[in-house]
């Protein structure tokens, strides 16, 4: 139990810290005949790779992928699928003036108290680089669901204390993934301030899972929220999640949050298409808050592995929110668990006709 390896079915291992040689990871339990190429993969790599504007941090890497197996003429074979993605702008060097420190509100610190010896370069494992490999496993997810119609958009709803007024995430083209382009002038203003002061803000994001069939999830320690929560919550600096229209919930009385039922299905969707852990069919909507990153230039409090108090300013290269490449790694992970419960589901399930009873 390392901790490594994520996903019951469809299930992905994984291996490299921030400044080692490279990033990888293994697939197993792909379907055979799915289409895939390194090209597919690396669209979805480069919504995520560093370096791409002025609000994320300006390590260069292309984080170009190599399919290693499980691929052939175009297609899965049924096999595990190896993957890899070299790391080549590593700037170790930025960290030396802090390997004997614990960088506040940072693994550091609970790295070195469990395993006695750590990568302090670019936080190691514990660094968000980890996540290219589940973006790179995340791509062929999506096109399993394509095949099967189901579509999983990402968005950023807020940064900071700007928030969207509107969702449109279909048409979500910035540097922020942010889906109320109005608010795009304030958030430049806001990162002006932000780099000139060496500082950081949070964010808050979500997925919305358009034409999810019915049925995946399983009862008690198997939920779809309950696993799908899980795979948010790895997501570097997540600090809470949330299912469906929890803003509203605590200002409206059961007869008004209950999705009531009609003829032609459910009336509202307070639940986020999930009941009782199980996908009801309708959009399953997800939420979740990024904390402000603590790599900053603004000087702090911490101590040093003697346990004296020092000072601390985290040089190098960092990202005043990392919340905004958080979303192609939100749509990696919600995909990756829904291809697991999908193929779970079709083997306990395959012979039960599986829909609801309402009227066409």
């Amino acid at each position: 139990m390392s901790g490594n390896a994520f996903g019951k079915i469809f299930k992905i291992m994984t291996f490299g810290e921030s400044h080692g040689t490279a990033m990888g990871c293994i697939l197993d339990g792909c379907p055979p005949e799915i289409e895939i190429s390194e090209e597919d993969i690396q669209l979805e790599l480069d919504r995520r790779k560093p370096g791409q504007s002025d609000v994320t941090t300006q390590r260069q890497e292309d984080d170009a992928v190599q399919i290693l197996s499980g691929v052939f003429e175009g297609k899965t074979l049924g096999t595990p699928i190896g993957m890899i993605i070299y790391n080549k702008d590593q700037q170790s060097k930025d960290y030396s003036n802090i390997k004997d420190v614990f960088r506040p509100n940072h693994a550091d610190i609970t790295y070195q108290a469990k395993y006695g010896h750590r990568d302090y370069r670019g936080g190691g494992r514990a660094s968000a680089r980890e996540t290219a490999n589940w973006v790179a496993a995340g791509a062929i997810a999506k096109k399993i669901l394509k095949k099967e119609g189901v579509e999983v958009n990402g968005f950023v709803s807020a940064i900071g204390k700007v928030r969207a007024e509107s969702i449109n995430y279909k048409d979500i083209d910035n540097k922020y993934f942010f889906c109320d382009e109005s608010k795009l002038t304030d958030l430049d203003s806001m990162f002006d301030n932000l780099i000139k002061e060496g500082n950081s803000v949070g964010a808050k994001l979500g997925v919305i899972v358009k034409n999810c069939p019915v049925g995946l999830g399983d009862p008690v320690f198997e939920k779809l929220d309950a696993n799908l929560a899980k795979a948010i919550m790895t997501i570097n600096a997540v600090k809470s999640v949330s299912v469906g229209n929890v803003d509203d919930l605590l200002n409206l009385k059961g007869s008004e949050a209950r999705d009531e039922i009609t003829t032609s299905g459910f009336s509202s969707n307070n639940s986020g298409g999930i009941l009782g852990g199980i996908s009801n069919g309708d959009d399953i909507s997800l939420s979740f808050i990024i904390k402000p990153t603590s790599s900053i230039k603004t000087k702090g409090k911490t101590i040093d592995k003697d346990g004296k108090e020092v000072d601390i300013e985290v040089t190098g290269r960092h990202d005043p929110c990392v919340g905004i490449r958080a979303v192609p790694i939100a749509e990696a992970m919600v995909s990756l668990v829904l291809v697991d419960h999908f193929l779970i589901n079709k083997a306990q399930c395959a012979d039960v006709k599986q829909n609801l009873p309402f009227s066409e």
